[in-house]
């Protein structure tokens, strides 16, 4: 092959090369715009999802959300009006249960009586804006530095009775059940309800003899308080 022949081939293969170098790049171009168009439109396509999603998730706690919130309204003032705190009066309603009184919520007074051979009325009022009961057992009665205590002037047990107002119990205590000499001088009485009492009261009632004293139920009468025999 002569030389010119020679060159006319390498000038002749380098444009063909060049040709298909060129075609290729714009290829390979294409082919890169189309791949960067479908990212885009799958990058669009993810966005969108999530934000469909949280659409729905938006929607559906909103929904459930505001039906529980219902619920627990309504559970609530069930308990408030249906459950209530008091006594089954037996017709669907409830009435309040008093509190059971300590001396402290009362009103005192002791005073001799002639009656049945002598002894001391106390009586119980409960103090203005106090409602409660005296329960059904023997008031608490004791005598001197000994806490020497009255024993039941009665066979029958007592009745609870609720004190408010102008209601007033009464209880009877004979403070000599003997007739033997001897005995305790004393001028005061110590007066609580029940045992457990945290705040007795000593109560003035003049110059009485104790020996084995004894104490009535608490009573809604005075006459019904005279401690006999």
């Amino acid at each position: 092959m002569s030389g010119n022949r020679r060159k006319a081939v390498l000038v002749s293969a380098a444009l063909v090369g060049g040709a298909l170098l060129m075609t290729a790049c714009q290829d390979t171009d294409k082919a890169a715009d189309a791949g960067a168009s479908q990212g885009s439109a799958s990058a669009s396509g993810d966005t969108a999802t999530p934000s469909g999603s949280s659409g729905a998730g938006s929607g559906q706690g909103s929904g459930n959300g505001s039906g529980a919130a219902g619920k627990g309204s309504g559970a609530t003032g069930g308990t408030e009006h249906g459950a209530g705190s008091g006594a089954d009066t037996g017709n669907g309603k409830r009435e309040p249960v008093g509190q059971s009184c300590g001396a402290n919520d009362i009103s005192w007074n002791a005073r001799s009586e002639t009656q049945a051979g002598g002894y001391i009325l106390i009586s119980a009022k409960a103090k203005p804006g106090i409602t409660c009961i005296l329960p059904a057992a023997l008031p608490t009665v004791a005598f001197g530095s000994d806490g020497t205590e009255a024993g039941p002037a009665e066979q029958a047990a007592g009745k609870q009775i609720t004190l408010s107002g102008n209601t007033t119990a009464y209880a009877g205590v004979n403070p000599r059940t003997t007739n033997a000499d001897g005995g305790k001088e004393l001028d005061s009485i110590i007066v609580a309800v029940g045992n457990d009492d945290p705040d007795p009261v000593s109560l003035k009632v003049g110059t009485i003899t104790v020996d084995k004293p004894v104490v009535t139920n608490w009573h809604t009468s005075a006459t019904d308080a005279v401690p006999l025999g």
